[in-house]
């Protein structure tokens, strides 16, 4: 599994929607191509989920 598969991994729903059209956008301004900017996109939304997953249990675990 690459890096753009773990990406392309979180780009279910609305999040690929956007992905779908940022990627082309962003593409064309910077050196890098579709595909790594929609990656990028997928991997930043699945770090902001595994974050919010993590606070999520930790306030869960603490409370008596």
């Amino acid at each position: 599994m690459t890096t753009q598969d773990l990406g392309r991994a979180g780009l279910q729903g609305w999040r690929g929607k956007v992905a779908d059209t940022a990627g082309p956008l962003v593409a064309q301004r910077t050196p890098f191509s579709e595909d790594q900017v929609k990656a990028a996109i997928g991997v930043a939304f699945l770090v902001l989920s595994a974050l919010y997953l993590a606070r999520a249990m930790k306030e869960w675990v603490s409370q008596p």
